[in-house]
């Protein structure tokens, strides 16, 4: 299923039914008199928040929709029925703004989340509505009014707990992949993630969401690249992880595009909790890590940087806990609201099972219990004399 998270479309409430003119004239029957009845009134436009949803995909190939004109009035003082409803089912975190997009209608951040975009036109009256003593027999009848019309975006913004951001090849896909059952796209040429994906990482006991979104460039709040476009994803994360390549020459310039572009996009991105991680550290040598750790804590006016290896799964596991700990803080400062990882995704995903991070029940894992280390920048373990012909190869 492709994702989708804008669309133009166009809407219309029903307009108002018709009222009836009619007269009762039957045979031996003295008092006849209007009877016309009223029209009913047309149907609403309304908007759904469902939680079984994660894309605007239904409106990339439908654009238009009307509501039911309410039913004309007949004789015998018969008023006519509303028009029938539509309703519009819409992702969690989706916001209805203006054709200018210039302002928010509607910002649906719970599932379940019901509201009357544009009310119905009223129906006519009919001819027995004007009767009085001195209009014994009135041939008015009115139409009904005219429903409302409007052009609107549909702008969906994922809720995540935390979201990932970094240059592209940062190794963000495989952090996701590595944490989460997710399976992104992961490839060695830049923006190979082209849309948003989400993952829900299960720590211990508890879980919470990750939005990875495509790599940023310098540039990007112009246009460069896929633009700034999907930073709208991780305005609602509570926290941002940002992952730099150790790999890079320069990481404390790495580090300082990505703030500049955040800054740029406002939205107050920029302010958000920010958790730094140096990732790709199995290709560096310990003197390489400590001096790119150092530059970054420069770059970041002392913050704690985390070094980490998504590919190898080193570090991930301390990363993850130090995400439910800022996580876990915003929750119980701000209030947990729509940001559940249940309200965010809806049904469970489908996939083999896998344990969650931090969990030790198995008795057959005693030997790896002990901390992994890094290795060099070559693959080469000075402790491993039995794989030297091996290492001799992967040198060829």
């Amino acid at each position: 299923m492709k994702f989708l998270d804008q669309a133009k479309i166009f809407i219309k409430s029903g307009d108002g039914g018709a009222g009836a003119c009619s007269f009762r004239r039957e045979k031996f029957i003295e008092f006849g008199g209007p009877d016309g009845g009223d029209g009913g009134r047309g149907g609403d436009v309304l908007v759904h928040c469902v939680a079984n949803l994660n894309t605007l995909i239904d409106y990339r190939y439908q654009q238009h929709f009307k509501a039911e004109t309410g039913h004309h009035g007949q004789g015998r003082n018969k008023t006519g029925g509303k028009g029938g409803d539509i309703v519009l089912k819409v992702p969690v975190g989706t916001q209805i703004l203006t054709a200018d997009r210039e302002e928010v209608l509607a910002d649906l951040t719970a599932a379940g989340q019901r509201i009357v975009l544009l009310k119905g036109g009223d129906g006519g009256f009919g001819n027995a509505h004007y009767k009085s003593s001195t209009n014994r027999a009135p041939r008015r009848a009115d139409a009904g009014w005219p429903g409302e019309e409007l052009w609107v975006w549909l702008r969906l913004k994922l809720i995540a707990d935390c979201g990932l951001v970094g240059l592209p090849n940062a190794g963000k896909s495989t952090f996701l992949a590595a944490s989460t059952r997710a399976r992104p796209k992961i490839a060695d040429y830049p923006f190979t993630t082209l849309h948003p994906n989400l993952g829900v990482a299960l720590v211990g006991e508890q879980e919470f969401v990750i939005a990875d979104i495509p790599g940023l460039i310098e540039g990007a709040h112009a246009g460069a690249g896929l633009g700034d476009r999907f930073l709208g994803h991780v305005e609602r994360c509570r926290v941002l992880l940002h992952l730099v390549d150790g790999t890079q020459e320069d990481v404390a310039e790495a580090y300082r595009v990505v703030r500049e572009e955040l800054l740029q996009y406002g939205g107050g991105l920029d302010a958000k909790p920010e958790l730094l991680v140096l990732n790709k550290c199995d290709a560096l040598t310990p003197e390489a890590i400590e001096a790119a750790l150092a530059s970054l804590a420069a770059a970041s006016n002392g913050a704690k940087v985390m070094p980490m290896s998504g590919a190898s799964g080193i570090g991930v596991r301390e990363v993850c806990f130090a995400l439910l700990a800022e996580i876990t803080a915003s929750r119980e400062a701000a209030g947990a609201g729509p940001l559940a990882a249940s309200a965010a995704l809806g049904a469970g995903k489908t996939g083999s099972w896998r344990p969650a991070l931090g969990d030790d029940d198995d008795e057959d894992d005693d030997d790896d219990t002990d901390e992994p280390e890094w290795v060099a920048a070559n693959g080469v373990d000075d402790d491993d004399e039995d794989e030297d012909d091996e290492d001799e190869e992967d040198d060829a």
